[in-house]
């Protein structure tokens, strides 16, 4: 456990933990705990959304790790904006190294620099590629990319096509590239799953953001051409009234279920244990948690051909580029058992081999201790070079 000569290590650039919003946080949670439990000292800043600001920084303590409260009461992009920058202000004046995560804020980071500040940051994927924002916000990733570049002491990518295309920002000395892990999902009850009206092995699932860029209307479409005597389940948030939300509704058939996000880990891990199948049509970042997690279930893939994609499932995936080819996946992945079974297999055997969480974590560790200078408690696992 930490105590008074503990190295230091505060997460900026998530929404905080304990984890119930995304990949990040969930990441920031797992880090977090392992590091604490191996004799750091971690602290993790986490945004309160509030109607009016009625406290300052608030601090305590969860599972070991320190909390610091920021309550934030405007809205939407400069909401992000205004946590960012309390939160930098806040770790520039604190001692430890600064672990940030994405580089939406990137333009804060040369202050962290000037106060003395240690910088790593995972430098997620390209977002200023994604199609669902418009000129304005693209070039404004696009900058904040570049800044977050030359203001780090080391870049993290967690795919080696990350890691080539951050390659021609910075010199490869400055990069080191380490995926995102997960624990082998052991059988998992019934229950979860039979409580929506599903039948353990006989449904397809997709856990995404609905959005353009996750083909969710590619998927829908391509399940909804005719009956399937199966169900395709789509988790994520789901608003009416959004042109791309509606445009899923009309196109879907009976066959297709929307329960909306759920972040009861138990379930979503039930929900992946029983599927025949993960669908997943990213077409924009790198190592996808939730592809990892899908092949630590053991799941058959079907996935966006490209070139993350291909790297991360291996063997494990059935791809597709376009409705025609998903539809083909999909049809396959229904009727082939033998296909199935092989692609469980590869599944499983790509998590272990690759994606371990212990491995994963332990590689960030080794990152930090090579700049705090304090000795990694773990032994050399893998990393992925």
């Amino acid at each position: 456990m930490p105590d008074e000569m503990s190295p230091i290590l505060r997460i900026l650039g998530t929404r905080g933990v304990p984890a119930a919003h995304g990949g990040f946080e969930t990441f920031a949670e797992q880090l977090s705990l392992f590091l604490v439990a191996r004799g750091w000292r971690v602290v993790v800043y986490c945004q309160h959304d509030v109607s009016e600001v009625t406290e300052g920084l608030r601090t305590d303590i969860w599972r070991g790790v320190e909390l610091v409260h920021i309550q934030i009461a405007s809205t939407g992009p400069k909401s992000t904006l205004e946590f960012d920058w309390k939160s930098v202000r806040h770790a520039g004046a604190e001692e430890g190294l600064c672990l940030v995560l994405g580089y939406n804020s990137g333009l804060f980071l040369p202050y962290l620099r000037l106060r003395g500040k240690t910088v790593l940051t995972n430098m997620d994927g390209m977002e200023w590629r994604r199609a669902k924002w418009g000129p304005a916000i693209k070039a404004w990733f696009w900058v904040n990319e570049w800044i977050a570049a030359w203001s780090s002491h080391r870049l993290i990518a967690d795919h080696p096509a990350i890691a080539d295309h951050l390659a021609t920002r910075r010199p490869r000395r400055h990069i080191a590239t380490i995926a995102y892990g997960a624990n082998e999902v052991p059988p998992q009850p019934e229950g979860p799953v039979r409580d929506l009206a599903l039948v353990p092995g006989t449904y397809l699932v997709s856990i995404a953001r609905i959005e353009p860029d996750n083909n969710i209307h590619t998927i829908v479409e391509a399940f909804s051409r005719r009956r399937r005597g199966a169900k395709l389940v789509v988790l994520g948030t789901l608003q009416r009234g959004l042109a791309y939300h509606d445009r899923l509704l009309k196109a879907a058939s009976d066959e297709v279920v929307f329960p909306g996000a759920i972040y009861d880990g138990a379930v979503v891990a039930a929900l992946r244990y029983h599927a025949r199948a993960y669908v997943h049509g990213h077409t924009v970042g790198g190592t996808n948690p939730s592809l990892v997690e899908s092949l630590a279930a053991g799941n058959a893939c079907i996935a966006h051909d490209n070139v993350f994609n291909r790297w991360t499932a291996g063997e494990a995936a059935t791809y597709f580029s376009d409705r025609g080819g998903c539809e083909a996946a999909i049809e396959a992945v229904l009727a082939d058992d033998a296909l199935v079974a092989r692609a469980r297999t590869a599944a499983r055997e790509r998590a272990r081999s690759a994606f371990r969480l212990d491995d994963i974590l332990s590689a960030y560790e080794r990152e930090f201790a090579s700049f705090s200078g304090y000795p990694a408690a773990s032994q050399p696992l893998g990393v992925l070079t």
